[in-house]
């Protein structure tokens, strides 16, 4: 075995530096000369994986083939060594001398590396033939240069107005791919004069619609493109080319910055509807439950056409104004929306990138600052999250707000953070809208071919301050004293176009002031514009606005169904080898239970409801880290072969017609990974997206997409979501961290009423419904109700911990038959006589295992004088349901809430005014529990125990 391994190594060495190895399986192989392979993923040779390219979901880019160095080649390059070096150096480092900075204030660098003479080359009329080093060719086709001809080539084409790192990229074929189509492309950049008058005009109207807005709306914070104009250059040209390429979907994520003028202008946004809205209405019929929000977070879905024979869908998403959270939204949008189209079609060469493409368009400081783009960015090779390439879009301002680029990073560039993943950058400078466009076709032919991110840095200013209202020399006097003295981006495009004579001075003004009037026009026009709905439409177009929460829906499915799809849901190949203990602990148990009885567990029931929703037709997307195995190794929704390591999901395979589960074991992000499932639940009603987090507290670090999308998006966009969130929760003595998943948080962001008694609170349309079930059943039926209504919901579970495995916990399948639902309240079941009962003691969650036990143990101490029961739904508050439980208990006289968390946290402030406004009168609901701490929960075992006691004896002591 060494050697032949010596062998092939001593192979690779006689091929020369243009082959490459590559690893399959145990096997070094090695291509024949003049053949690089490139695999789906470059970096997949050093990256173990499970061998999972049969699951569902599992998609990678198709691989790509570029070739070698033919033997003449590389004999040209050993015997040309000095131009090799000088070559190189303008491919590492050319970008450092390229003239970026429309201010002129970033000097162009004096780069020694890319002198010839540095290398040997003083002789500027000797010739060389570059054939397999330098992709340019002499006028007459051929490939022999002299020095000054080559010196000059590398010049224009790396040291011009873009700049091109990729030399980072770790796999040779997409150098050498980059390196060639950079050079033997420049000629064909040439535009036309119809292509140079779009462009002017695109400019032009940019620049009227702003100076239309600060005259109009002076006093609005509109953060305009001003400075920055050619962004709509470039993606109206990545447009054109999506367009032309067969691309059908486009979705688009971008900050405030421009958001407005590429509205109006590319994406048909109505300008009556943006002056409208200006004037203080809302956006949205005045009878829909809506509060509306900023214009800069607005939306618009058109679909384009470039004179091609089909159009291209546009969609671009809300936004808040916490600075690129939309990027995974957008990519879990478009993931969702390629799978849909995968499934549509038919075509099995269809591969990830074909129909749809991802753009995300940043700030400068936030995109080296915010985490969410790293995190984002380290989404976009997985095969259960890749988009099959994003273009990446920097507006790069040169300044934060007020931050200059020396305090707002530690890197070069503000795209450096790109390079974790091995992302190529093109930097542009943004006063040349043909090198921008330019720029764009070489990144649009990059992500073609290779399916991969890429990045336009493109560098441009801010003619305002951080918005229109504020006084920018404050802190940047040098940078304001330049920039209110130079031209405009479009004034200059239209004096080159005159001087060129693509435009008259005429046609420049007839451009403006025809915009200029449109704009008026629709100024006009919007006093008696009446907004109309864009929601509910296409594959949401069956739904309907929620009125009034439905909570006790009959998800209940025929016990024969569930016992099939239990079985199905362990059911392997006798060839597949599932780990023993697996056999022992989970397959065998669960088909036990499931035909013997009396019960099954949390998992199974989980199974059920999952296999059941598949049966009806629907898709899941469970997500989260380890969520295949789950965290406390219950769930095994996928199995891993002993031998092979093939992964297998049993419920894709129950028979028949059925959607599918995709099981997407995601990397260690929260921020991003949650944001990616907001974006898939939104994308459409037919798929149930599940995040789980490993433990529930580690939802803390996706407050941001909790915050401005899962608790509000409906609120502030008419957009609905199903998505479900399970966060393990539970005190068990493992200390502050990972108990408890701040359940508190999420009852903050719920708009339930909290006075229950008033008429207004008589029915309730909630945000977002949160549950602490308590039973398999429970949550068998939450997950089924999520997909069974007519409308959307987030749903937010505080899942179990260590009921996962309580033989207490365990439901009949009968409590899943048909007419059985969820219920948001558990009537006692521990007192002989509701009617001699003095106190009733109100729980949630696992506690009430502990209570239950200590009831049993001190039987002839409480039976008939204290009830427990059960609040399994906490939002919307159970109401009617916590009334007809209390008018059980006539005699009572104490009610508590008894909760295992701090006063502080827990559900208590949120059921307190509610609660008691719901109670006999006269009575005062009373605490058990915790006292506030700063923490969650002491990690002092001893204390914890005692504390723990302590609870127990308060609630069932004293009556």
């Amino acid at each position: 075995m060494w050697r032949a391994s010596l062998a092939n190594v001593r192979q690779a060495h006689r091929l020369g530096t243009g082959a490459r190895s590559i690893w399959k399986g145990s096997a070094l192989t090695v291509p024949s000369v003049g053949r690089i392979i490139k695999p789906a993923n470059a970096s997949a040779i050093l990256r173990r994986s499970y061998h999972e390219d049969v699951v569902y979901g599992y998609r990678v880019p198709k691989e790509f083939e570029y070739p070698d160095y033919s033997p003449e080649q590389l004999r040209n390059r050993q015997q040309q060594a000095a131009l090799v070096c000088l070559v190189n150096a303008y491919r590492t480092t050319g970008h450092r001398a390229t003239d970026l900075d429309p201010l002129g204030i970033q000097k162009r660098q004096a780069i020694p590396e890319l002198d010839p003479a540095r290398y040997g080359l003083t002789d500027a009329d000797q010739t060389f033939d570059v054939d397999g080093i330098l992709a340019v060719k002499a006028e007459d086709g051929s490939t022999k240069l002299s020095v000054a001809e080559i010196h000059q080539a590398l010049t224009d084409l790396y040291c011009g107005h873009v700049a091109f790192e990729f030399e980072h990229i770790p796999d040779t074929a997409e150098k050498r791919w980059f390196a060639d189509h950079v050079e033997s492309t420049s000629a064909s950049h040439k535009l036309d004069a119809a292509k140079k008058r779009r462009f002017y005009e695109l400019l032009a109207r940019s620049e009227a619609f702003d100076n239309f807005m600060q005259k109009k709306f002076g006093q609005v914070k509109r953060y305009g493109l001003e400075g920055a104009e050619s962004a709509i250059v470039a993606l109206d040209e990545l447009f054109s080319l999506c367009n032309h390429s067969g691309i059908a979907e486009a979705v688009v994520g971008m900050p405030h910055r421009g958001r407005l003028n590429i509205l109006v202008d590319l994406l048909k946004y109505s300008p009556r509807a943006l002056f409208h809205k200006l004037h203080g209405n809302a956006e949205f019929p005045s009878d829909l439950p809506a509060s509306g929000d900023v214009i800069s977070h607005i939306a618009s879905s058109p679909m384009l056409n470039y004179g091609c024979s089909s159009d291209l869908h546009v969609t671009m998403l809300h936004n808040p104004s916490h600075l690129e959270a939309v990027n995974p939204v957008v990519a879990g949008y478009g993931r969702a929306k390629q799978m849909y189209l995968f499934d549509k079609n038919t075509d099995p060469g269809c591969a990830l990138g074909d129909r749809l493409i991802g753009i995300q368009i940043h700030g400068d400081a936030a995109f080296t600052g915010q985490g969410v783009i790293m995190e984002t960015l380290g989404l976009s090779n997985l095969p259960h999250f890749s988009l099959g390439g994003t273009v990446h879009i920097i507006i790069n301002n040169q300044i934060g707000y007020t931050t200059p680029a020396t305090n707002a990073r530690s890197t070069l560039y503000t795209s450096d953070i790109a390079k974790l993943v091995n992302a190529p950058v093109i930097h542009v400078n943004g006063d040349y809208p043909e090198e921008v466009a330019r720029a764009m076709r070489v990144a649009f032919e990059y992500r073609k071919v290779f399916r991969k991110d890429v990045i336009i840095d493109l560098i441009t200013f801010r003619r305002w301050g951080h918005n229109e209202l504020d006084e920018p020399s404050f802190t940047q006097p040098h940078m304001y004293k330049i920039i209110r003295a130079r031209e405009s981006v479009p004034k200059q495009y239209e004096r080159r176009m005159q001087e060129e004579g693509i435009v008259t001075k005429e046609n420049a003004s007839e451009t403006r002031s025809a915009f200029t009037k449109y704009l008026d026009d629709e100024l006009t026009a919007s006093k008696d514009y009446v907004p109309q709905a864009d929601h509910l439409k296409g594959k949401w177009a069956g739904l309907t606005m929620a009125t009034e929460a439905v909570t006790t829906l009959d998800t209940g499915v025929p016990v024969e169904t569930l016992r099939e799809v239990g079985e199905k849901s362990v059911s392997i190949d006798p060839a597949f080898h599932v780990h023993s203990r697996l056999t022992k602990h989970h397959i065998q148990p669960r088909l036990k239970r499931l035909q013997d009885g009396p019960s099954v567990d949390w998992a199974t029931a989980e199974a059920l409801a999952f296999g059941t929703l598949l049966k009806e037709g629907f898709n899941i997307r469970l997500c989260g880290q380890d969520v295949g195995r789950g965290t406390f190794s219950q769930r095994h929704a996928m199995f891993v072969c002993q031998d092979t390591e093939n992964v297998y999901i049993p419920l894709n395979s129950i028979g028949g017609p059925q959607g599918k589960l995709e099981v997407a074991n995601s990397n260690l992000s929260e921020l991003a990974v949650l944001g990616f499932e907001y974006g898939v639940s939104i994308q459409s009603p037919n798929i149930l997206p599940i995040w789980e987090a490993q433990f529930g507290d580690f939802n803390n670090t996706a407050q941001v997409i909790i915050d401005t999308y899962i608790s509000s998006g409906e609120t502030k966009w008419l957009r609905q979501s199903s998505l479900v969130m399970l966060l393990p929760h539970g005190y068990d003595g493992a200390g502050p961290e990972h108990s408890s998943s701040r359940i508190e948080r999420f009852l903050q962001l719920c708009n339930t009423p909290l006075d229950m008694a008033a008429e207004s609170s008589q029915t309730q349309n909630p945000n977002m419904h949160v549950a602490i079930p308590t039973t398999p059943a429970q949550i068998f039926h939450l997950l089924r109700r999520q997909m069974q209504r007519n409308y959307r919901k987030p749903l937010v579970v505080a899942g179990p911990k260590t009921l996962l495995r309580l033989s207490a916990a365990t439901s009949p399948l009968e409590d899943m038959a048909p007419g059985t639902s969820f219920r948001p309240v558990l009537s006692d079941s521990l007192a002989d006589d509701p009617t001699k009962v003095k106190r009733v003691v109100f729980v949630s969650g696992k506690l009430y295992y502990d209570l239950a036990k200590a009831y049993a143990e001190r039987k002839d101490e409480v039976s008939s004088r204290i009830a427990i029961v059960r609040v399994e739904e906490i939002c919307p508050f159970p109401r009617s349901e916590l009334t007809r439980e209390m008018m059980r208990f006539p005699s009572a006289t104490e009610f508590t809430w008894c909760q295992e968390e701090t006063m502080n946290a827990g559900v208590y402030t949120f059921v307190q005014p509610r609660l008691q406004s719901i109670l006999p009168k006269g009575a005062v609901l009373k605490y058990i529990g915790r006292e506030p701490l700063a923490a969650p929960v002491t990690g002092i075992s001893s204390v914890y125990k005692a504390e723990q006691a302590q609870i127990i004896n308060d609630a069932l002591g004293g009556v």
